[in-house]
Parts: C-alpha cells; structure tokens; sequence
C-alpha cells in the first residue's frame, strides 16, 4: 500500500557545504548528472542537454514568475510585522488580483503575529519617479487552523494596482534553507529565463538553468518547446512529519494548460513521441491530466480538482488511456469555449503511482524524507535513487534550488 511507505526510507546525508546560496554565473555552465533507461549514469554540463534528448522531443517548461511575495508592515506602535502572500483570495483570479487598484483580499503567513492582535498595520511605499508616496493598509480578517490569515489589503491614489504595489513594496521569497536574507541579484537569479504567469512563491527551480544559449540548441536538434503554468505555493517547503506518508497532507497548487498545447501533447502521445517535464511541478501539472480526463468522463461534480490519492483509486487503465482521457478534456473545453483549463492539484506521486504522460524529467537534487524525493523514486523504479543521489554526492554536485541538474529516464521494464 502506498500510504504506508516510510518516510525514513528516503534519508540521506546531506552537508550543508553542498547547499549553494547562490547559483553559478553562467547558468547552463552547472553539472547534469545523466541517468539512462538502462540505469548507467554519466557525468555531462547542462548545456549540453539538447545532445542528450532524443529528437521530436516535446520539452515542458513551467512558465510561472515569481513574485515578491514577503512585504514588511508596521503596527502604530513601530512593530513590524512581515506578511507573506500565498494564494489570492478576493479577487481568486490571480491576473484579475493583481490589477486591483483600490483592495484585494489574499491568504498570507503572518510573521510575528503575535503582535498583531487586533487593529490595522500599514506601510508607506515611495511611488517611483514620483515624490507622492502611497499608504497600503492591511486588517486581519480570520485566521485559519494552518496558521495561515486571511488578510485585506487597501489604499487609495493614483491608480495603482497591486501588482506594481508588490512589485516596489515587496522581497523576492527566496528558500528557507539557504539561511540568508533575499538580495538584489535573487530578483533574476530566482526566476526562469521564460517566466510569465505571476503567482509563484517558490521557483521551478529545475528551470533555472536554461538560457538562450541552451534553447538555441534544443531547436536545432527538433526538440519542440511546450509551456504550462503551475503557481509554486510555500507547501513546497512542508516537511513530511509524520512516518507513514499517508498521515501527510499534500499541499494544492493552481495549474493552467491552454487549449493549444494540450492539442499538442494528445499529438505527442498518439504518436508515441517523448514527453520531458522541467521540473517536479511540471511533472504534478501533466500528470494530472488524465486524472481530470476520468473525472469528467465519471461526471464529477468538481472533476478541476485533483486530490492527493485519487491517482490510486482505480489503476484499472485500460478502461481510460491516457490519451483518451486528454481528448475528453479538450472536448470539454472546445464545447464550453475555454482557451484554458484552470484547476488545482494536491498529487501525491510515490513509488506504486501510474505514470501515465511524462517520459523523462530534468530536476535538481531534493531535500532528504521530501515528497519530490518520493517522485524521483516513483519515475526511475526500486531503490535506483539512492545510486543517484550517493554518485551525485560523491562527485561535489551542488543540492537544492541554486544547485546542478539531472536529467532521468525511467528503467525500462523487462
């Protein structure tokens, strides 16, 4: 049974010296660690990942920006107290949200929040080429079970959105784990070169190492580029506590998939081309998919909304293949006029999950007893990741979010 895998199965040592604060200068100049379908690993640099995928690969990237998510407030008193932004809540669109110019409502982590006990807090923000300066208020609303508040922000005068407020007022939310404060350089170094779609609080971190130069080359060895749009939420960080990863509680994020590559990616698999993720969060977005197609297909009452353990309800497929189940999302969409499929995910993917879309993933390294560590070993089988991990370590490859890349083939079985 899948929920009673232990957490304590997937430690491993890992020294702090070999967690980066800040990524290489050149990018695509960081280590690749190569792990074939036959379970040989090499050695390679990340620019050199267009000679390493096969070509008619379609590469998916995660598009989302990182926005200033941590912003610094004051009590009358002089308290300071730090919001940080998780998810919108009034406007729930995030692009109608952030072009609010007079209040918004917004899910937020209160930094010593027990000094704001009741009243309003406000910062005075100096408006850019400008010597107006603007008021931005913040009250309370309630305070959910997780810690987490519901917080409406406000202020009055020239026309300002939310958006640009974040954009001047706020700090890049860069990792916990890299135990420093957030700096001028995170504003690009934490953000993919093909960032759009605001909303993250984290980075697709596997994105990071991806420049012009290494998009050049994917496109001349015919390797096709698709985008989809998961907004990262702070769960990414959560800590599995409990030993049985049953007793764990996934944390949802919002995805997009327009209409056009979806058509894309039903081409791809018809015609059994290769699916390669960027990223764990791409990863969770695509292999969602076919979960919503049965959701629709069984006339769900809520079929956008993926949760935790549905992938393991029926692994009975046969009834609905993956591309079937993408066709029936894209007559959904095509019969309600949707340029895009918006809907959330709480995936788990551990060892015992169905993969059913992606067929190869670049991903950095993750943190021991995570749950994208449970996916790196769900994707490549057994206990191969532990091979990895322990070749990584053994050559000084750097860990975490402004460390070195792998790129991963699944064994391939019999």
């Amino acid at each position: 049974m899948v929920k009673e895998i232990s957490i304590n199965d997937f430690d491993y040592t890992l020294p702090d010296d070999m967690i980066p604060v800040h990524p290489l200068e050149q990018r695509d100049e960081c280590k690749l660690l190569l792990r074939t379908s036959s379970g040989k690993i090499y050695h390679r640099v990340f620019k050199e990942l267009p000679d390493l995928l096969p070509p008619g690969a379609l590469l998916v990237c995660n598009d989302t920006r990182v926005i200033n998510a941590r912003m610094q407030f004051h009590k009358d008193t002089g308290a300071g107290i730090e919001l940080f932004l998780l998810e919108p809540i009034e406007p729930a669109d995030y692009v109608l949200n952030f072009q609010s110019r007079e209040e918004c409502v917004w899910k937020c982590l209160v930094g010593n929040s027990k000094k704001w006990k009741s009243g309003g807090i406000f910062l005075i923000l100096d408006l850019p080429d400008s010597k107006k300066q603007l008021k931005i208020c913040a009250e309370r609303l309630r305070q959910y079970p997780d810690g987490s508040s519901e917080v409406k922000f406000s202020w009055e005068g020239d026309g300002i959105s939310f958006s640009q407020i974040i954009e001047i007022a706020g700090r890049i939310p860069i990792p916990p784990y890299l135990n420093r404060e957030s700096e001028e350089r995170d504003l690009s170094d934490y953000q993919t070169i093909y960032a759009r779609a605001k909303g993250s609080v984290a980075a697709p971190t596997a994105g990071l190492h991806f420049t012009d130069r290494v998009f050049e080359g994917l496109e001349a060895h015919g390797v096709e580029i698709g985008k989809i749009t998961l907004h990262v939420g702070a769960g990414t960080f959560k800590p599995v506590k409990s030993e049985k990863i049953g007793n764990h509680a996934m944390h949802s994020e919002p995805f997009s998939v327009n209409r056009d590559f979806l058509k894309k990616l039903i081409d791809w698999k018809r015609e059994g081309k290769p699916v390669v993720a960027v990223g764990t969060t791409t990863v969770r977005t695509l292999e969602s998919l076919p979960i919503i197609g049965k959701a629709i297909m069984a006339g769900s009452q809520d079929p956008f909304r993926v949760d935790q353990w549905t992938a393991y309800n029926d692994i009975d497929t046969d009834k609905l293949n993956s591309i079937n189940s993408l066709e029936i999302i894209l007559k959904k969409m095509e019969e309600e006029g949707l340029e895009n499929l918006v809907a959330s995910t709480s995936i788990m993917i551990a060892p015992g999950f169905h993969w059913r879309i992606v067929d190869a993933m670049v991903t950095n390294f993750h943190q021991p007893k995570s749950t994208l560590l449970l996916l790196v070993s769900s994707f490549i089988g057994g206990d191969d990741w532990r091979k990895i991990y322990e070749e990584a370590l053994s050559h000084n490859y750097r860990f975490l979010s402004y460390g070195d890349a792998s790129l991963l083939f699944p064994s391939v079985k019999g």
